[in-house]
């Protein structure tokens, strides 16, 4: 058995279920030429955040919320290039396998994450909680305890599985450890979770 038996999992969806780096990059970087903003700033700042509060960041004289749907509405555009992660169809078929209840916390909209489950023939999850269910989204813990309210399970009953700095933060604040995988950033980024691996066939390793 692994070191988290009989826990809920609270996965991130990008970077972790799912690999969208080509669709956001490209879809951010459309949305930086189209606003007049620098690109590389946004690509630096936009990890683990909600597009609103990306805005609210980079471009506060815009309103977030349209700017949002701006962004996703680039993003889909983009959407080909999206495809499951590494491990992802064995991990989720095995946890529904043993029966153990797992959701998906992002910080996405609720389009473009069903968009991008639904590309990857990945199962829907029971509970989806996206940017527009919360109104602070990743570092604020509230995407992370909401998701646990939805499961119906205490915060200290979940393991959260994250690949970024800032929803890292999110679920340790969420009273949950996190452990987090290094796909798309270094280890030393993540030294603050619970436990770092290098990928989903390792995450098994301690969900099972």
């Amino acid at each position: 058995m692994g070191d988290y038996d009989g826990t809920t999992v609270l996965f991130d969806l990008d970077g972790v279920l799912v690999d969208s780096a080509e669709s956001i990059v490209t879809g951010l970087t459309a949305w930086a030429v189209e606003r007049g903003l620098d690109v590389d700033t946004v690509l630096a700042h936009h990890h683990g955040r909600t597009d609103q509060d990306l805005v609210r960041l980079l471009a506060p004289h815009l309103d977030p919320v349209s700017e949002a749907s701006r962004i996703e509405a680039h993003e889909a555009t983009a959407g080909d290039g999206v495809r499951a992660m590494p491990f992802a169809h064995e991990l989720l078929n095995a946890l529904d396998g043993r029966g153990r209840p797992w959701a998906v916390v992002t910080s996405g909209g609720d389009r473009i994450a069903h968009a991008r489950i639904t590309t990857t023939g990945l199962p829907l999850p029971r509970v989806l909680v996206t940017a527009d269910d919360v109104s602070e989204g990743k570092p604020h813990p509230a995407p992370y305890l909401l998701g646990a309210e939805r499961m119906r399970v205490p915060p200290e009953r979940c393991v959260v599985v994250e690949d970024s700095a800032s929803g890292v933060r999110s679920g340790l604040d969420a009273g949950m450890p996190v452990v987090a995988v290094a796909s798309t950033v270094a280890p030393t980024d993540l030294s603050h979770a619970t436990t770092v691996v290098e990928d989903l066939e390792a995450v098994a390793g301690l969900l099972l």
